[in-house]
Formats: C-alpha cells, structure tokens, sequence
C-alpha cells in the first residue's frame, strides 16, 4: 500500500513527490553534463515506469479576444494536474520562472515543478498560481 504524506497546506504532496524522485532517479543515473533533451527523454521513462500519465511538449495557446497570438510549449503536464519543466544548469533564473508563471496563468492550473540538472544534483522549486 502506497504510504500518504499527511501534509494538508501542500498541492498535489504525492503527484509531487512522484516527479520529484523521478528527477532524482534519471540524474542519479544520468549524472551531470548532458543536454536538456536527454534528460526529458529520461524523464519521460521515469514517468511511465512511475505509471504517470502524462505529456509532453503541450501547447498553451495565448488567447487575446479569441484570437491565438502566441504559443507556449511546457515540457511536461503530469495526470493533468502538474506543469513540469526541466532546464539544465546551476540555478534558476528570473527568465525560467517568468516562463513557468506564465503556462500556469494561460492553462489555468494551480501547480508547476521547475526541475533543474546541474552539476550539483537536481534542485527543484514548486510554483503555484493564485488566481
């Protein structure tokens, strides 16, 4: 039986904590120094393996008065719920995180997981939308 993490203030805690190992899983295979897109490819078979139902490179159109104006790609958007993206390097920037806000707002979704590979290991930061 699954163990239930007990937090109540967290969204998604166990979807959650399912991508995060499975980041954690493909860099301790993995280790540092690749490009971004093996480790999405990576990622992506953690997921599955996982059982995740997810997708990859998911549009979210811009809308401005019924017209689209633009596209977003996300890496990932897990069981519907969870926007994943993934970046390669030592931190996150002001840019990578405007980036995520921004697929949040459009897709109207509560929760993203910016994941990054580093030479350090993965460090991860939870975005959350409010409305």
């Amino acid at each position: 039986m699954k163990n239930k993490l007990k937090r109540k203030d967290i969204l998604y805690p166990d979807l959650s904590y399912d991508i995060i190992g499975c980041a954690f899983n493909v860099y301790n295979s993995l280790g540092s120094g690749h490009y971004e897109k093996y480790y999405q490819k990576a990622l992506s078979e953690a997921f599955w393996e996982k059982g995740l139902k997810f997708s990859q490179q998911v549009n979210f159109p811009l809308d401005y008065k019924g017209k689209i104006i633009g596209k977003n790609f996300a890496d990932f958007l897990v069981e519907n719920k969870i926007v994943v993206e993934i970046k390669k390097g030592q931190r996150f920037s002001k840019t990578h995180i405007d980036q995520v806000m921004e697929y949040l707002k459009i897709s109207k979704l509560k929760l993203a997981i910016l994941i990054n590979f580093g030479n350090q290991g993965v460090i991860f930061k939870r975005l959350i939308n409010f409305p």
